[in-house]
């Protein structure tokens, strides 16, 4: 049967994401080691395993509020106002939805009309342009380069800037260069946001996950509040990704209207996994520095090696990945991640998959152990040598 009748144009204007497809590739290279998924290798800790488990011992197994559990929100709100100084009404400006990437579709269908314009700055998170795309709108790719650490430069954007033009995403920390920016950059990109009367969806998703930098919230900048949508989650500071748990901060009149969105996609969170949120957000502060601390030891060595065996990589401050140039090995990005998964057993990501202005790089997450980075790298060294860089 011909099902291509039935599929809608959106749907196939999209594509598998080049993650999964070298994720999947590892399976079947033996011994391979991945340096693919952007997951923590660490495990959830006890006491919020425990949480969810006397969640279901204790029958809360019914639906929560469309917007989350209300103590959960509350949680959410003390967390940014004691971390970050943001204040939203947990009554009515902050979502509980289904992971960062749930939040990021909900916020871009909420926004985007058909032909509006969506500023993607990349390289960056594969979700963006294909959410975009199924709300009708058009990605406008703002490149950032490595002359700039990838940060957002404000000439750059204004020279990508039309009348149509809309929303602004700003993913950082971010994936995959591991780029942040500083306060007093998010400052010159918002005079350009004033400027243009443009609405902003932040990615901080990594917000607890910066190196020797601290992060600074877009929407706690002067003015930027009450244009910005703020998202982030649980996945990647506490080792949650498979309890599939983000949230959504805005001013209530945007938060109202995303909420319908998300109580007919969604109705709400998994009860018990919102009860192991609330453990988190209150006795879990500990647990982030502790994998914080582990993950700076796996950068610091990842990117070092990197550059002594002639992989140009700038030392990356923020999230759990590297982003070398492969550049000087004359081969572009796919071809060397193929070659080198066949011939060293090292999986890594193309820069393409991150949009066309990741060609001459790739992305290598340094959230496996310590002994699989090592080994990694010996591997690579070797696979460099022979294709005599």
């Amino acid at each position: 049967m011909d099902y291509g009748k039935y599929v809608a144009k959106r749907a196939k204007d999209i594509e598998i994401s080049t993650i999964r497809f070298f994720f999947n590739m590892v399976n079947e290279v033996e011994g391979a080691i991945s340096l693919c998924i952007g997951e923590p290798d660490f495990t959830t800790p006890e006491h919020i395993n425990k949480a969810a488990v006397r969640a279901l011992e204790n029958g809360q197994t019914f639906y929560t509020p469309n917007a989350g559990l209300p103590e959960l929100r509350n949680e959410i709100s003390d967390y940014l106002k004691r971390r970050f100084n943001l204040e939203y009404n947990p009554k009515s400006e902050i979502i509980v939805t289904i992971g960062a990437s749930q939040a990021i579709d909900v916020a871009i269908r909420s926004l985007v009309e058909p032909e509006d314009e969506v500023l993607i700055p990349q390289p960056s998170f594969v979700a963006y342009k294909p959410c975009t795309t199924l709300a009708g709108g058009r990605t406008v790719c703002v490149p950032t380069y490595i002359e700039d650490e990838f940060i957002l430069r404000p000439d750059v954007l204004e020279k990508y800037i039309t009348d149509k033009s809309k929303v602004l995403i700003m993913p950082y920390p971010n994936n995959p260069t591991g780029a942040v920016m500083t306060k007093e950059q998010l400052e010159e990109i918002a005079e350009v946001v004033k400027k243009h009367d443009l609405i902003v969806i932040t990615d901080e998703i990594y917000c607890e996950l910066t190196y020797g930098v601290d992060h600074t919230p877009f929407a706690s900048i002067p003015g930027m509040w009450e244009r910005t949508v703020t998202i982030s989650g649980f996945s990647k500071s506490y080792a949650m990704t498979g309890w599939r748990l983000g949230y959504i901060g805005a001013p209530e009149g945007l938060a109202s209207e995303l909420l319908k969105v998300h109580q007919y996609n969604v109705t709400c969170a998994a009860s018990m996994c919102q009860y192991a949120a609330v453990e988190a957000l209150k006795n879990g502060d500990d647990d982030v520095k502790k994998m914080k601390m582990e993950y700076d030891k796996r950068r610091r060595f990842l990117f070092e090696s990197l550059n002594e065996i002639g992989l140009e990589c700038f030392e990356p401050k923020g999230a759990f990945y590297a982003f070398p140039s492969i550049q000087n090995t004359g081969l572009n990005s796919q071809e060397f991640a193929e070659r080198l998964l066949k011939e060293a057993r090292v999986a890594v990501v193309p820069g393409t998959a991150f949009g066309e202005n990741g060609e001459g790089f790739v992305r290598m997450a340094y959230s496996t152990s310590m002994e699989n980075l090592q080994e990694a790298v010996e591997r690579i060294k070797g696979f460099i040598k022979k294709i005599n860089i």
